[in-house]
């Protein structure tokens, strides 16, 4: 089932596609605006939930990722050092 951030994303991504309808954009903004605060829910992956595991793996991954800028990797390595 999907989360409130979910939801709420599909709808302002709607906004956002030409490809859809005008109906359609008004529904998703009234949507918005009635149940979700104008959008504003919290994140879909907030950190309570993370395994550390996947996380580390992740942040490792970065650090040896050929395509990483190293301002990136240092940030990666920082974070691994602070868990």
């Amino acid at each position: 089932m999907p989360s409130e951030a979910q939801v709420a994303g599909g709808h302002k991504a709607n906004l956002n596609n030409p490809n859809t309808s005008q109906s359609s954009k008004e529904h998703s903004k009234a949507v918005l605006e009635n149940e979700f605060n104008g959008g504003d829910v919290s994140k879909a992956g907030d950190d309570e939930n993370k395994n550390p595991g996947n996380v580390a793996g992740g942040l490792k991954a970065a650090i040896n990722n050929p395509k990483v800028s190293d301002e990136a990797k240092q940030s990666a390595q920082d974070r691994l050092d602070n868990m």
